[in-house]
C-alpha cells in the first residue's frame, strides 16, 4: 500500500476523533502499517465543526497532514461543506444519509455511499452514541482499508464494557457498507 489518506468530519459529540483513533490503532497496534492520526475542531466542545483524519502507509509517514483525501467520512452537513474540497478525482465518499445532501460539483468519478448511520445505531443498535462505531463498520467493509476481525479486537480492547453493544453496531454498519450501491454525483 502506498499512501492513503482518510479524512472524517463532524460536529462536536459525534465521536469523530475516536474513529480515527480506533481505526489508526487497528492500523498501526493489528495491522502493523504505518499510520499517523490529527484533529482539529472549532472552539465549541460539542456542537462545532470537527474534523480528523488517517495517513496510513506501509513506510514511515513523511508528512502527517491529510492533503488529498483518499477517503471522506462526512456525518454533518457543516462538516461536508467545509471538508469536501480536496477529495481525490477518484475518491470515496461515505455520508450519513440522514445528515448530509451532497452538493456541490464532484467529479463523476467519486464513488458516494450513503449509510444511515444514526438511525441504524438508534433504532436497530438502540445507542445513538453508536453511530461512530457503525460508520467504522462501513468504511471497513467499503474500503477493507483492515480486516473485520482487525477492528473487532481493536473495540474490544478499547470497550471491553461495551463489547457487546460496540459489536453489534460494527457488524450492522458492516453490512449497510456491504449492501450500499456506490453511485456518482
Amino acid at each position: 500500500m502506498s499512501r492513503y489518506e482518510i479524512r472524517f468530519g463532524g460536529f462536536g459529540g459525534q465521536g469523530i476523533v475516536t474513529m480515527a483513533v480506533v481505526l489508526g490503532e487497528t492500523i498501526s497496534l493489528i495491522e502493523k502499517k504505518q499510520c499517523v492520526q490529527t484533529q482539529s475542531y472549532g472552539p465549541e466542545a460539542r456542537g462545532g465543526a470537527t474534523k480528523s483524519e488517517l495517513v496510513i502507509d506501509d513506510v514511515e509517514v513523511d508528512y502527517p497532514k491529510v492533503q488529498e483525501p483518499d477517503v471522506f467520512v462526512a456525518m454533518s452537513r457543516a462538516a461536508y461543506l467545509e471538508y469536501i474540497d480536496g477529495l481525490k478525482d477518484d475518491g470515496i465518499l461515505i455520508i450519513d444519509e440522514d445528515l448530509v445532501e451532497v452538493e456541490g460539483d464532484l467529479p463523476d468519478s467519486v464513488k458516494i455511499y450513503k449509510i444511515p448511520a444514526t438511525r441504524i445505531a438508534d433504532v436497530e443498535v438502540g445507542v445513538k452514541q453508536a453511530t461512530n462505531v457503525v460508520m467504522l463498520g462501513a468504511l471497513t467493509a467499503i474500503t477493507g482499508i483492515v480486516t473485520p476481525e482487525g477492528l473487532k479486537q481493536q473495540i474490544i480492547d478499547r470497550w471491553p464494557r461495551f463489547k457487546e453493544t460496540n459489536l453489534k453496531a460494527l457488524e450492522l454498519g458492516m453490512k449497510a457498507g456491504r449492501e450500499a450501491i456506490p453511485f456518482s454525483a
